[in-house]
C-alpha cells in the first residue's frame, strides 16, 4: 500500500474502486467534528491532492448512522459514523487518529466507509454499512481495514473491555505490551465483519498499522494528536 495512493483491494472488488489512506505525510485532513474543515483552504487542497472529487465527510460521534450519498458530495458534515454510495464520483472519507477506519467496496460498484472506534463497532457501524451497501445491491463485500490502534498499545479499562466482549466475544480481550488487559480493536472489526456476512479469511486486507507506533501516521493515544488522516473511498 502507499500512503496517499490506492490500497490494496480483496480480489473480488471492481476495478473502478479506489481507496486511499493518508498519514502524516499528507498532513492532516481535517477533524470531522470541527465546522471550519469544508473552508480550510489547505485542508480543502490536501483532500484535493488524494482525490480531486467532492468528498462526503462526517461529523462522526462514535455511533451506528450510515448516510446514503445520492450525488458527489451529498451528506459532506451529516452526523454519523458511516456512508454508502452507488454513485460515479463521489468520494466517502472517514477522519480518524485510533479508531479504526473501514472501507468497502463490492465487485457492483456499492461502496462505503466506516469510522469504527470501539463504542462504534460495539454499536454496529460495521454491520449496518453492510447492510446498507447490500439495500443498494452488493452482494459479496469486501473490506479494507486501515491503520488503527493495535492491541499491544491499548490498554482497556475492564468495564469497557467487557461491554465490548459481551458483544463481540472474548476474541476481543487482549494484553498490552506492558502486560495489562487491553482491546484488540482488528479483532472486534473481524467479528462484527463476520457477523455482516463479510469472509473475511478472502476479503479483507488489513494494512497491519498500529497508530500509536507508526511514527507515519496520527495517534490521539500516543501522542494527543489533534490533527487526523483520511480513509478515502470512491469510484
Amino acid at each position: 500500500m502507499k500512503q496517499g495512493g490506492r490500497a490494496l483491494l480483496p480480489p473480488m472488488s471492481a476495478s473502478s474502486a479506489s481507496v486511499a489512506v493518508t498519514g502524516r505525510a499528507e498532513g492532516d485532513m481535517g477533524h470531522g467534528g470541527a465546522p471550519v474543515v469544508e473552508v480550510d483552504g489547505q485542508v480543502a487542497a490536501r483532500r484535493r491532492a488524494v482525490v480531486d472529487l467532492p468528498w462526503t465527510w462526517l461529523r462522526q460521534v462514535h455511533g451506528a448512522d450510515v448516510v446514503p450519498v445520492l450525488s458527489p458530495g451529498d451528506g459532506a458534515g451529516a452526523t454519523a459514523d458511516g456512508a454508502v454510495t452507488d454513485v460515479a464520483g463521489a468520494a466517502l472519507a472517514v477522519l480518524t487518529a485510533d479508531c479504526a477506519p473501514v472501507a468497502f467496496v463490492s465487485a457492483e460498484g456499492v461502496i462505503g466507509v466506516a469510522h469504527a472506534g470501539w463504542r462504534g463497532v460495539t454499536a454496529g457501524v460495521l454491520e449496518r454499512t453492510v447492510a446498507t451497501m447490500r439495500s443498494l445491491g452488493a452482494t459479496r463485500v469486501g473490506a479494507i481495514l486501515g491503520p488503527c490502534i493495535r492491541a499491544e498499545c491499548y490498554e482497556f479499562g475492564e468495564d469497557d473491555l467487557a461491554a465490548v466482549a459481551d458483544r463481540l466475544g472474548d476474541g476481543v480481550r487482549a494484553t498490552s505490551a506492558q502486560g495489562r488487559p487491553s482491546l484488540d480493536l482488528p479483532a472486534a472489526v473481524r467479528e462484527a465483519l463476520t457477523r455482516a456476512g463479510v469472509a473475511v479469511d478472502v476479503d479483507l486486507t488489513d494494512v497491519g498499522i498500529c497508530t500509536a507506533c507508526s511514527p507515519d501516521h496520527y495517534s490521539w493515544r500516543a501522542g494527543k494528536d489533534t490533527a487526523r488522516q483520511a480513509a478515502v473511498v470512491w469510484r
